[in-house]
């Protein structure tokens, strides 16, 4: 018998290889420390050399701006953006907000499936 969990992450995996081939960027993010999370639409991946963004589409298991999502260390939210372009090798992820505080990750290197899992200190 599959439990709703279960039934959850299958959905979810279905989903992301679904949206992975359709040129979409899947970043799954792990918290680093107990806290409350959001994420604001102004979240892009930006590609080294050519500066392109790709725009965040949606995101599961966090809550955007003004509200939040608490997290405990080691859970984890995943976010969709637009594809990366065909040139791209490198790009950072930029919370690009009018505060302190946003996420920034640097130097993601890119990878055939477009499936990144990374972490949010």
């Amino acid at each position: 018998m599959t439990t709703k969990t279960e039934f959850a992450e299958k959905t979810e995996l279905a989903l992301q290889t679904e949206l992975a081939e359709e040129g979409q960027t899947i970043v799954h993010c792990i918290c680093g420390q107990d806290a409350a999370y959001r994420i604001w639409p102004s979240t892009y991946l930006i590609e080294y050399g050519s500066n392109k963004k790709a725009k965040l589409i949606t995101a599961f298991n966090i809550s955007f701006y003004p509200y939040w999502t608490i997290k405990n260390k080691g859970q984890k939210f995943t976010l969709l953006f637009e594809g990366l372009s065909e040139e791209c090798a490198v790009f950072d992820l930029i919370e690009s907000i009018p505060q302190d505080g946003g996420f920034q990750v640097k130097n993601i290197v890119r990878n055939n499936t477009d499936v990144y899992t990374i972490r949010i200190d």
